[in-house]
């Protein structure tokens, strides 16, 4: 089986400051309802067996778009809702996605604010190893995940929620910004790094499953793929910019 999950449970506060309404940042579109983000994420990962999209925020209305939109898609769409999207950090929305994987087989994870091209996401696709993302855009504590790589050879991940300063604790070869999608190999190793967590853990950021996964591969196990043209759309002002590239 090969599994897509997409976390967009958020309230998107940033955004939803310049929209006229509330509003699901991966559901917002102009001209067309197949230019929401959660649609055009969908169409460029590839072909799954199984979608999983985890909302919380504005359920309902994540309920009526894949109803109304993604009939395409069928049964291969299962919707999981995120009970604590207000109170839990985002490393629940994906325990939440993660619990939906019921088959074994390979996990690719996607935050569902981002944008990129079909082309530049088929090598994580393709990859018969787990992934690791990274983009080329400059690394800014208020809102860049980062990716470092220590001494030993293994990656680590920083973000700061409250936006403020990152700090990187070690001596370190090299260091990145994430692009922010994963994919997982083995379900059964995801489903083992879940298990190793405590409860505090799982309401935290997802970076600590991504960790705790990573953790356990040698350097040999993962492949590290490179995205030219990426995008984290956290304004209106940043949806406006994908559009333009928008099939």
């Amino acid at each position: 089986m090969k599994y897509l999950i997409i976390t967009v449970a958020g309230t998107a506060t940033r955004f939803n400051r310049d929209t006229e309404k509330e509003t699901l940042k991966c559901l917002y579109y102009k001209d067309s309802p197949k230019f929401a983000l959660l649609n055009q994420l969908i169409k460029n990962c590839g072909e799954y067996d199984k979608y999983i999209v985890v909302g919380g925020y504005l359920y309902s209305a994540l309920e009526e778009y894949v109803k109304e939109n993604l009939q395409a898609y069928g049964d291969k769409i299962e919707l999981v809702y995120n009970e604590h999207f207000k109170d839990y950090g985002s490393g629940y929305s994906l325990y939440k996605g993660i619990e939906a994987v019921k088959e074994p087989g390979d996990v690719t994870f996607v935050e569902g604010d981002l944008f990129f091209l079909k082309e530049n996401f088929k090598p994580v696709y393709d990859s018969e190893k787990s992934v690791l993302t990274i983009n080329r855009e400059p690394i800014y504590s208020n809102k860049a995940v980062a990716l470092y790589v220590s001494t030993d050879g293994r990656p680590h991940y920083l973000y700061d929620t409250n936006h403020s300063s990152l700090t990187i604790p070690e001596p370190f070869l090299a260091v990145f910004n994430s692009a922010q999608m994963w994919k997982f190999q083995s379900a059964e190793k995801l489903h083992e790094a879940v298990a190793s967590l405590t409860e505090k853990q799982l309401q935290g950021t997802n970076l600590e499953i991504i960790q705790a996964y990573f953790n356990k591969l040698s350097r040999e196990e993962y492949d590290v793929v490179t995205f030219d043209a990426w995008y984290n759309c956290n304004t209106v002002a940043d949806y406006n910019i994908v559009r333009e590239l928008m099939e």
